[in-house]
């Protein structure tokens, strides 16, 4: 029997996915990774009810969704890393443990501060969890197993988005808003179980003097800042001094961290691993379309909400017909990858992606459902669902086992920053077209929708130019590679970076 600990380095004939074991190991580490995802979302719908309860102010609410945004990006890059040097299997657990106890706390929270602090925490342990997984998945599956596994985690990463809405209409409006955070309790505790049982120890004992604390604090710092300035900008203003001291000081942060991680002997991010083929088109791929589909989710939400008057149960609802064409998109990508390849099928979904936003782009005050709405949700859906696979698959093609946990980072980290800036940037094109309108004393739901028509016609050009960015990836089928010569090949390569 096949173990869940298979490297590529030890690949057998046999299919670990024609395993139970290996099936059981593939569907832990979607289940954790679909956890992470789906919490970034599933407080969406509840948030009017916890403002109530909690006595949050307007301005303050944000930080629900906000304050997980900003430890999941900003830590991103440190737990993919934490994971290839201390073992993955023992960030995992750490990770989901920390995810556990600070969900346990948010859905007991009495005050505002205490369920936005629980957030943030919870970040941090999501932070850990799925670059561990991630490159968990990379290492154990080989050869087309690999791509298929890859294939099911790109399409769940899909998924999480539409059903997080769907579960936080479900819950709020059901048990109460706190089981939008206490349903991850037993999640958590089987997974821990299971990633005991799976996976072996392979925890590791570097030498802490030779590890780039520098590096690690540079690269901290530069995105946990890059993603608050973000998030703040569409309340201070895009031209405000803090909001441009602050994407500044980001900027330069990461600028010095690139030039640490080009001097030091031990570097926390090998700049060497953006010579994978690639690998940089695809990350960028990755944070243009993520800006577009969560902003697209986001706006939506607002319209059925705020124009349409749908309760938090209706609302979660209407994504449900989304959620069934993603997965259909996802299982119809992962076999067309082998066949033609990564790279039309991310071009392709973004296509789709994108004029399915635009039909969402124009939504009528009195819209109705079936005519105005699912048409659209459904084309972005089936867009969805192709370009999370296509891009998980060839963000991770070619890399080096030892470095897997960095390439699981860095694609997530990109997109976190991704839907930050998404949702940043059309905020402010929705709010300053609402307040021209209110200003020309329209009546606020005409106000409200030209907002949001003006801000999912952004989504969808910025989903159209993830589609040009998609050109530039590799088009991998899910070949096997030789780690050895992925080294090799890199060694052979002489790169602008090494004369930083």
């Amino acid at each position: 029997m096949a173990t869940a600990t298979t490297t590529p380095e030890a690949e057998t004939d046999a299919s670990a996915l024609g395993t139970r074991r290996g099936k059981l190991t593939l569907a832990l580490l979607c289940t954790i990774a679909f956890l992470d995802f789906v919490d970034a979302s599933i407080v969406n719908v509840a948030l009017p009810t916890m403002g109530e309860d909690l006595g949050f102010s307007v301005q303050n609410l944000q930080w629900v969704v906000s304050g997980y945004l900003l430890t999941y990006g900003g830590f991103m890059l440190l737990g993919g890393r934490a994971a290839d040097l201390f073992g993955r299997q023992r960030i995992l657990v750490a990770g989901t443990v920390v995810f556990a106890l600070s969900s346990l706390t948010g859905g007991l929270a009495q005050s505002s501060g205490m369920l936005v602090a629980a957030r943030l925490v919870q970040g941090l342990g999501a932070a850990m969890m799925l670059p561990a997984a991630l490159s968990l998945l990379t290492t154990t599956f080989t050869g087309t197993d690999r791509h298929k596994a890859l294939g099911v985690w790109g399409g769940v990463a899909g998924l999480a988005s539409a059903v997080g809405v769907l579960l936080g209409g479900v819950l709020s409006d059901g048990p109460g808003w706190r089981w939008v955070l206490l349903v991850n309790e037993p999640v958590c505790i089987a997974a821990v179980i299971c990633i005991y049982l799976l996976f072996e120890d392979d925890r590791r004992h570097p030498d802490l003097r030779k590890l780039d604390l520098r590096g690690a604090v540079l690269s901290t710092s530069g995105m946990l800042l890059l993603v608050y300035t973000l998030v703040k900008a569409p309340d201070v203003g895009w031209g405000a001094g803090r909001t441009v001291a602050g994407l500044a000081g980001a900027v330069a942060l990461l600028v010095i961290f690139v030039a640490n991680e080009a001097r030091s002997a031990n570097p926390l991010l090998p700049l060497s691993i953006f010579r994978i083929k690639g690998l940089a088109a695809a990350n960028v791929t990755q944070l243009i379309g993520v800006a577009g589909i969560i902003s697209m989710f986001f706006f939506l939400t607002l319209y059925m909400q705020n124009v349409l008057g749908y309760s938090q149960i209706k609302t979660g609802l209407a994504y449900l017909p989304l959620c069934f064409g993603v997965g259909i998109a996802a299982g119809i990508s992962s076999q067309l990858l082998a066949k033609v390849g990564t790279r039309p099928v991310m071009i392709g979904g973004a296509l789709l992606a994108s004029g399915g936003v635009f039909w969402l782009s124009k939504v009528p005050v009195g819209g109705s459902f079936l005519s105005d709405m699912l048409p659209g949700m459904m084309l972005a859906s089936f867009g969805l669902g192709a370009v999370f696979v296509s891009v998980t698959t060839a963000a991770n093609e070619g890399v080096p086992a030892d470095q897997a946990g960095l390439a699981a980072a860095l694609l997530n980290a990109f997109q976190q920053v991704g839907g930050a800036l998404g949702l940043a940037v059309f905020s402010a094109l929705a709010t300053s077209r609402t307040s021209n309108q209110l200003a020309d004393h329209v009546p606020p739901p005409e106000a409200l929708t030209a907002g949001f028509q003006r801000a999912l016609l952004a989504c969808s050009i910025c989903l159209a130019a993830a589609a040009l960015f998609a050109m530039r990836t590799s088009n991998t089928r899910g070949e096997l590679v030789d780690p050895q010569a992925v080294d090799d090949e890199q060694a052979r390569h002489t790169s602008v970076l090494d004369a930083v």
